[in-house]
């Protein structure tokens, strides 16, 4: 009768702690392997941008008028590009880009639109380019010689 009954506590008091023991387990493992899956899908490498030209001379332009030029990119890098933001250092220049990500490989434009009026002489402006790329800020320029007559 003792053997039985000892036999029957150690059923109930082990049994439940197995069952737990596996639950607890398997919900790592479960947790783990979910992990891994994310990580699989959120390391996709990294983004490249390079420009074809980082500068662009318009030369003499005569006050008043609103000038525009192409910048070309390409995404270099194994991730895709995305552009965050992109803002000039004077509100005479607009540039103006497409926000969809870039895959690796592909190709982008940035316009860059100068409004002369009210400038005269030789203008430089910068252009800021913020994306998740490995240099994640990359700046590029435009210059003008305004001029009031031609």
């Amino acid at each position: 009768m003792i053997k039985k009954s000892m036999k029957t506590i150690l059923n109930i008091t082990v049994f439940p702690v197995f069952i737990l023991l596996i639950t607890i387990s398997c919900g790592k493992n479960q947790k783990s392997s979910n992990n891994e899956a994310h990580s699989l899908v959120a390391d996709t490498g990294k983004a490249v941008i390079t420009f074809t030209e980082y500068e662009h001379n318009f030369g003499r332009v005569e006050s008043g008028e609103k000038v525009a030029c192409f910048f070309s990119y390409e995404n270099a890098g194994t991730g895709n590009l995305v552009i965050n933001s992109v803002s000039a250092s004077c509100g005479c220049t607009v540039p103006k880009y497409n926000k969809k990500p870039l895959a690796p490989g592909e190709n982008g434009t940035l316009e860059v639109v100068f409004n002369t009026a009210g400038y005269s002489g030789l203008q430089t402006k910068s252009i800021t380019v913020h994306s998740n790329a490995e240099q994640p800020v990359v700046l590029i320029r435009i210059m003008a010689e305004v001029v009031n007559e031609l």
